[in-house]
Order: C-alpha cells, then structure tokens, then sequence
C-alpha cells in the first residue's frame, strides 16, 4: 500500500495509491490503515497556506513513543523545503522509522492544476 501527502504532486505510474492533500486527511488515512502495513508513506512539507505535514509526523512519532509504531516500510520525504525535510527526516529517524529524502525523485511530479 502507497499513501501520498502532497498538496500539488501525485504519483507518476498509474499503481494504487491513497493520496491527502491536508495534513488532516493525511491523518485520516494514517488513522484508517493504522493497523495494515503501509509499504510506501510519501510526504511533503509544506501543504499550503499555512498548513505543514507536522500534524502527521507527531502521530507517528507518538505512536513510535507508546511503543506501537506504525508499521510503515520506508518513509520517503519529497519536499522541496530542504530545512523541512531535514527537520521531517531527523524526527522520524529518531523512532526508528525508515526515512528516506526522496527530493527529485520521479515517482512523484505536479499534477495539472
């Protein structure tokens, strides 16, 4: 399972994938699949206007603090804030989450708008 938070980009392969575009319907689909395995998390920053992928993050790394981490294959942080990413990177590699910047990675791109 793929899930995608990114206010602008999708996937670019035409494979399933659960997209948010807030940082609250991101929430909604981690609390939805909370107990299947995610293979891919895919997160962005910045989400527009003044909403931030933080709310997100905070609910893995409190799940990861109560001892039920999410069970999450890789993390991958696609954001073109780079003090975001790294922020993003080191608060979830601190969980012991497999966090990987993904910047220019071509599996995502914008989407028309």
């Amino acid at each position: 399972m793929r899930l995608l938070v990114d206010d602008l980009r999708d996937f670019l392969d035409p494979a399933p994938a659960h997209v948010a575009r807030t940082s609250l319907a991101g929430l909604g689909l981690l609390r939805r699949y909370r107990h299947e395995r995610i293979d891919e998390l895919w997160l962005d920053h910045d989400l527009g206007g003044d909403d931030t992928i933080w709310p997100v993050v905070e609910e893995l790394e409190r799940a990861a603090f109560d001892g039920a981490p999410f069970d999450v294959g890789t993390v991958y942080v696609h954001s073109a804030n780079p003090p975001g990413a790294a922020k993003i990177l080191q608060a979830l590699r601190r969980w012991n989450y497999h966090a990987v910047a993904a910047t220019h990675s071509a599996a995502v791109g914008y989407r028309d708008v």
